[in-house]
């Protein structure tokens, strides 16, 4: 069965990838992944906090600390919270390019126009294939409009695409006001790719420590039914860019689905932290297997088979059927003496 896709500018053997996340930071786990059928592996993200982290500390080695600001200091996380320094990271994918046959995809996540540009190009010198710009912004200051920000994401696309040769993917947020909007405007400065979605961690409350407490749930299946209207809609238009869903797949079925919608790849982060790297040779077994069962000659034939403009129901998507929906769930779940 053939199941091959281009994503990024990539051919790859099938669209099965494991996403940003832990899974690379074992070399172990790395070639394991590889094993299972892993078509690309996508690096966890560097964060520019760790690159002002790792600066701080060569200043607090030279300096006294308590001559010089302290507060900034107090500021970032003690460096021992992070896996890898900047140095390392940069390392580590020449590490994983060296140790494998399939395209490597490293992740930035940058707070600065330079750090955004600088390390864009030292990843792409370590040798990167492609990279995936973490864009991870919380809009919490109040005189920033909604403008402003779509105009800072674009901005950095605009720099990096710039800076670089290589492939570069915009992993997003789904909590843009106007996103297809916001990705006509990626793709007019040809970003070759986006992920949908990032997910954005949020942090808990210790009632009796009175502290903030960071907080990491894996994914559901649920979660993908987002992924798929936003697949659906992107997918439809004829000069679209590559797209690459994260956030919900757990089995053949979900992979399918995104598939249909439109995805040109899939990544998978929970399912392999729950189940291990074979869980994608699983996957990959299961999706031969329906596509045998079902007739296709290839997995060409399915994608996009349900977006926008070849679904029975396009309407679905865009209103995403509210009142059947809630109807059905009234008929099915709610007792009459409630109604």
């Amino acid at each position: 069965m053939d199941l091959s896709t281009r994503y990024l500018d990539l051919t790859l053997s099938s669209p099965l990838m494991p996403g940003a996340s832990p899974l690379a930071a074992d070399m172990n786990t790395v070639r394991r992944l590889e094993d299972a059928g892993a078509a690309a592996i996508v690096v966890h993200s560097l964060f520019e906090e760790q690159i002002v982290q790792d600066r701080l500390s060569v200043l607090q080695a030279t300096e006294d600390p308590a001559e010089s600001f302290a507060e900034a200091i107090s500021f970032f996380p003690k460096s021992d919270g992070y896996r890898l320094g900047p140095e390392a990271y940069l390392e580590h994918v020449r590490r994983i390019k060296a140790a494998v046959d399939v395209p490597v995809i490293a992740s930035l996540n940058g707070l600065t126009p330079a750090g955004w540009t600088d390390y864009a190009r030292l990843i792409e010198q370590a040798g990167a294939d492609a990279l995936e710009l973490n864009v991870y912004f919380v809009a919490a200051d109040p005189t920033v409009s909604s403008a402003a920000i779509e105009d800072r994401v674009v901005d950095v696309a605009r720099r990096v695409k710039s800076a670089v040769e290589i492939p570069v993917a915009v992993k997003l947020s789904p909590f843009f006001s106007a996103l297809h909007h916001l990705v006509r405007r990626l793709r007019s400065e040809a970003i070759d790719g986006l992920v949908l979605f990032n997910r954005f961690y949020q942090p808990d409350i210790d009632i009796e420590a009175l502290e903030t407490t960071p907080t990491l749930e894996l994914s559901t299946p649920a979660e993908l039914r987002l992924r798929l209207r936003w697949l659906a809609i992107l997918s439809a238009e004829a000069d679209r860019t590559a797209l690459a869903v994260s956030g919900g797949i757990h089995d053949v079925g979900g992979v399918l689905k995104a598939v249909m919608a439109g995805a040109d790849a899939v990544q998978v982060v929970s399912a392999l932290l729950r189940h291990g790297p074979q869980r994608l040779a699983q996957l990959r077994a299961d999706l031969v297997a329906w596509l045998e069962e079902h007739e296709y000659e290839s997995l060409a034939q399915a994608r996009g088979s349900m977006n926008l403009a070849r679904c029975p129901d396009p309407v679905a998507f865009e209103r995403a059927n509210y009142l059947a929906a809630l109807t059905g769930w009234n008929a099915a779940n709610r007792p009459l003496d409630v109604l």
